[in-house]
């Protein structure tokens, strides 16, 4: 089938994230400065919002890339980067890239997620331990399998740094699709039946790319909807979800080794 014909996950690229981001600087005039340790995707972009809003995010000029905007903010004493509407694993595993080449060390997707198995009220944090592929991104970095998995070191971490906090801990798996609007009844149940707790669209491609490149990254999964199925749904929480965000991701940033 073409979405898997001619993919040898062994076989350099020809096209270089270095090549894009050094022609995007010569073009922009923009001094090659590294973006910090730790970035963020944020592909709802309520927290670039929220940020932005409150006016603890800076811009970062020096950020080459032609899609996106990168801010920096201070979490736990550190600077951080993050980009926000970054949605969908070919746009979210582009900037992985980009942002991988330009120094970061360790990225965290934090992605709102429609409940396929419930593992408690709405809205909940889910660790993404495995991603069940169902997009096409990770094919290009890794050979045909079920799952995308995390770096079992990076899950530990993450759980420590909930438990630092008091925060609930749920660990499990994610569905990744690449079409939000056809998650048909049959295919929800098939996932349920797997032991799904959320269906993405970003982490079986960047866990197949972190695989792949060796980097480290680490899914986050905001379960906030039934897919539209109850009314009030979608509902985040205090600021859009970002507080229970930001707690969770300063518990990481203070958990991680340097």
């Amino acid at each position: 089938m073409p979405l898997r014909d001619n993919k040898n996950p062994s076989s350099p690229s020809v096209f270089q994230p270095t090549a894009l981001l050094r022609e995007a600087r010569r073009q922009k005039r923009l001094a090659t400065v590294d973006v910090p340790a730790l970035c963020i995707l944020d592909p709802d972009g309520d927290i670039v919002r929220r940020l932005r809003q409150t006016g603890q995010a800076q811009p970062f000029p020096n950020w080459p890339c032609y899609h996106t905007a990168l801010d920096t903010f201070t979490l736990a004493g550190q600077t951080v980067g993050i980009v926000g509407c970054a949605v969908g694993a070919p746009f979210a595993v582009l900037i992985a890239e980009e942002l991988f080449a330009s120094g970061c060390q360790l990225l965290v997707s934090i992605t709102s997620a429609g409940q396929v198995t419930p593992a408690g009220p709405t809205p909940y944090f889910v660790i993404i331990d495995r991603a069940l592929r169902d997009e096409g991104t990770s094919y290009h970095y890794v050979a045909p399998a079920e799952y995308s998995h995390a770096d079992p070191g990076l899950v530990a971490m993450a759980v420590e740094a909930f438990k630092s906090k008091g925060l609930p801990v749920t660990v499990g798996a994610s569905w990744t699709t690449d079409a939000p609007f056809r998650e048909t009844a049959e295919a929800i149940a098939a996932a349920r039946s797997k032991g799904v707790l959320a269906v993405e669209m970003e982490a079986a491609a960047l866990y197949a790319f972190a695989q792949a490149a060796n980097k480290q990254v680490l899914c986050l999964a905001h379960v906030t909807n039934t897919m539209g199925q109850t009314e009030q749904d979608f509902e985040k929480g205090e600021a859009d979800g970002t507080a229970d965000a930001m707690r969770i991701l300063e518990a990481i940033v203070q958990t991680r080794e340097p």
